[in-house]
């Protein structure tokens, strides 16, 4: 059977805004969605992956890097040639998030039939991040200063009124991955030090800054195909706080196994933490329960500790 790791996400307690939706008026507003009920406010996976590939260009090199000045990827492999042969040069992003080029027919009904796609499935699934608790509707109204930015300007010297829903929330999201599909298995480790060392992901120009690094994350690192653990997260106190009571239901029900479990939080003397470890869960750190989960999945694949 294949090893299977999982991983649910809880950030710390932040102000989100610009991360993005379409502009209503000289209002920006917040990515939307009805989740059980309520409208909550939501990260796309999209804009998580490229906070992960950032990420994991520290490790090694990408196949595509961001150019801030001319605000695009800029590609080594764009046909991704290095997939071809067994041997060839691939990079960590394509191994890890998958890519497609998709080719269409070269000439209308003609014998090349209707176009061709190459595509590599992402190891690395992420899901869209959901706001823990409902968005209030808060909007601020802000005024750019005279001169800040000209392209608003109209006329006159007038400040340029503009408003931005905000959302003081946590997010929670998850991932899955494989590691026995990567070309090269040690990009696992890399993959799980970049989820928990993740920064800023979304927002727009430098007006939002939310940190997307975990406060609390559980690591399921398992035989089972399926992840049981997503969006375990809740809270009773608007944030406050987080449980983890469909977690701990999975574990009483024993869908979930207690030594599958790695679990890593700012606060090992919480409630939370004494909840899972009453069930007989490793609780540690944040980066403590990285570096163990690395120990474990690395041990599974046969990889040994570096030199």
């Amino acid at each position: 059977m294949s090893l299977h790791v999982f991983a649910n996400v809880v950030t710390p307690f932040g102000t989100a805004a610009n991360n993005r939706a379409e502009t209503e008026g000289n209002i920006t507003t917040l990515q939307k969605l009805i989740w059980q009920g309520d409208t909550h406010s939501t990260v796309s996976a999209e804009a998580i992956r490229f906070a992960l590939r950032r990420r994991l260009a520290e490790a090694e090199p990408t196949n595509r890097v961001w150019d801030e000045a001319a605000r695009a990827n800029v590609w080594d492999d764009h046909q991704f040639k290095g997939w071809a042969t067994e041997k060839g040069k691939t990079f960590i992003d394509d191994d890890l998030l998958g890519y497609m080029i998709a080719e269409a027919a070269k000439e209308e009904g003609g014998n090349d039939g209707k176009g061709k796609a190459t595509v590599r499935r992402a190891v690395l699934e992420v899901t869209r991040a959901v706001s823990l608790t409902p968005w209030a509707g808060d909007v601020t109204f802000n005024a750019a200063s005279p001169g800040a930015t000209p392209s608003a300007q109209k006329k006159g010297s007038n400040p340029v009124p503009y408003g931005t829903e905000v959302h003081a929330t946590r997010y929670q999201y998850g991932i899955a991955m494989t590691p026995e599909r990567l070309h090269e298995k040690s990009r696992a480790a890399k993959a799980l030090h970049a989820l928990c060392g993740l920064h800023t992901v979304a927002g727009n120009h430098g007006r939002f800054l939310f940190d997307f690094s975990p406060e609390v994350v559980v690591i399921r690192i398992t035989q089972d195909p399926a992840p049981r653990l997503l969006y375990c997260f809740g809270t009773h106190d608007d944030g406050k706080t987080v449980h983890a009571k469909t977690l701990i239901d999975r574990l009483v029900s024993e869908d979930i196994r207690a030594e599958e479990l790695i679990v890593g939080m700012a606060d090992t003397g919480s409630t939370l933490a004494a909840d899972l470890k009453e069930k007989g869960v490793t609780v540690l750190g944040v980066m403590k329960a990285c570096e163990r989960a690395v120990v474990e999945i690395n041990k599974h694949l046969g990889i040994g500790p570096k030199e």
